[in-house]
């Protein structure tokens, strides 16, 4: 039975719910007079159900799909403006007991090199991210409860959050550890992060037993249900993701907007964030062999209705992609996105990129000045900002305050000061020439004179070597 408010698996993602969705987008996917009511309803700002949205994702009317297109542009832009919020990722081990089929830290996988960073190494990694100019990381580690236990994890967050290296500090640490207890959630919470991420790689419940044969995640029901013990453990915010080619992406979709609406009923506030990842090419991981990869159009339709379907929730495309595929997404509903990203155990401090450790192919390998001003260029307001964590704008009150589109007033402005920052301290002297000419003519969209003047006197102490202002 589907039940959005229970607590179980099995019925906040029913099986038979996704099917009969699935089969009503199917009957339906031709029918102008629903998908312009649906499209009506979209307009409204306020989202649509899963079932609403698969009728949008296999609607196979040319002028409608024009019509989705454009739409996705606009909500994205009623949100969350033209600003895109930089990040990347920290590996911390490789360490893994479990047996996933698409990932090469699978524990059969013999000849990887397995590693695990020291603290004194995390300081180094965190240093060079810090030389980048990154202030945002999301942390990452197999599931070993010996080689990578929650204590470890709690003691590199504290690292990492210590390190102050010139102007550098990283002022977010967002994790994408496996699934745990209320109580190492807690833990988790008292230390700080910010967003809890764990992608489910696959709701397909039969799908998800045969790609994860054995270990801790073979547990569906466990795994799936994992968000509602990280809000119960005081995470305000989590984020969602499926792991596109592993199962049919209709029936992903579906289910993972349904996931999204059992955190809105039960808990009263939906994923903060949202990640679309596709498969890569890795160690012992050849993406042929799955039978359900998506081409580059179907990736972005996808991107399209998810940002109709939940409009206040901030959706992530990473370096797996490429920069022709990210540029197509960024236009359609993404606004985070990595930069500069190894994911390697020990990548950053290289000097050269070492594949030994990696988790998987990154098609995006510009340095994240390249990144940043290739996004300057495209009219995007890169933004480093975490002040929404710091000045405890998480879960329902930032979804409050997206939700009555009142978000960019804060968003604005600071990512236009983090920009600076960023700036001022690392940018090429090409890139720091695109970003100066942006912040001029960004600064005049700040709505309120009163906040104007501010931020413009903020800017002008950044230029002159303060740092960390925050609305």
């Amino acid at each position: 039975m589907y039940d959005p408010k229970s607590r179980k698996a099995e019925e906040f993602i029913c099986h038979d719910e996704v099917l009969a969705s699935l089969a009503y987008a199917e009957e339906n996917k031709k029918d102008a007079a629903l998908i312009d009511a649906i499209l009506a309803k979209a307009r409204e700002r306020k989202g649509l159900n899963h079932r609403e949205a698969a009728v949008l994702l296999d609607c196979e009317l040319p002028e409608k799909n024009e019509e989705i297109f454009a739409l996705a542009k606009q909500i994205k832009q009623d949100f969350y403006g033209n600003r895109i919020v930089m990040f990347a990722p920290l590996y911390l081990s490789n360490y893994c007991i479990n047996s996933c089929v698409y990932c090469p830290y699978h524990r059969q996988n013999k000849h990887i090199p397995r590693k695990k960073l020291t603290q004194e190494e995390i300081v180094r990694e965190v240093t060079a991210l810090q030389d980048m100019g990154h202030k945002r990381l999301a942390i990452e580690s197999g599931e070993h409860p010996k080689m990578n236990p929650l204590e470890y994890i709690l003691e590199s967050i504290g690292t990492i959050y210590s390190i102050k290296h010139k102007n550098g500090a990283i002022r977010r640490v967002n994790v994408n550890i496996a699934a745990t207890t209320v109580e190492d959630y807690k833990k988790l919470c008292d230390a700080g992060i910010g967003t809890y991420i764990l992608f489910q790689e696959t709701y397909h419940k039969e799908e998800y037993g045969r790609l994860h044969p054995a270990g801790p995640k073979h547990d569906y029901a466990w795994h799936t249900e994992a968000m509602d013990r990280a809000m119960e453990g005081g995470i305000d915010d989590v984020g969602l993701g499926v792991l596109f080619g592993l199962a049919r992406y209709r029936y992903e979709f579906a289910a993972l907007l349904m996931h999204g609406e059992h955190l809105e009923a039960a808990h009263g506030v939906g994923p903060h964030t949202i990640s679309v990842p596709r498969i890569r090419p890795a160690d012992d991981i050849d993406p042929a062999t799955f039978a359900n990869a998506i081409s580059d159009d179907i990736f972005a339709k996808l991107v399209a209705c998810i940002r109709i379907a939940v409009p206040y929730t901030g959706m992530i495309v990473s370096t797996r992609e490429s920069q022709k595929c990210r540029e197509m997404a960024l236009g359609l509903g993404v606004s985070q996105i990595s930069g500069a990203s190894r994911t390697s155990v020990g990548g950053y401090e290289e000097e050269e990129r070492p594949h030994d450790t990696e988790q998987f192919d990154v098609s995006d390998q510009r340095s994240l000045d390249e990144v940043i001003a290739w996004l300057i260029e495209l009219g995007y307001i890169p933004s480093f900002c975490t002040a929404c964590y710091r000045e405890g704008r998480t879960g329902d009150r930032f979804m409050a305050l997206c939700k009555a589109g009142q978000i960019q007033n804060c968003c604005h402005p600071n990512a236009l000061m983090t920009l600076k920052e960023y700036l001022m301290d690392y940018a090429s002297p090409w890139t720091r020439a695109l970003g100066k000419a942006l912040i001029d003519k960004e600064i005049n969209k700040v709505p309120k004179e009163r906040i104007q003047t501010l931020v413009r006197g903020h800017l002008d102490a950044i230029e002159h070597g303060s740092r960390d202002f925050r609305l």
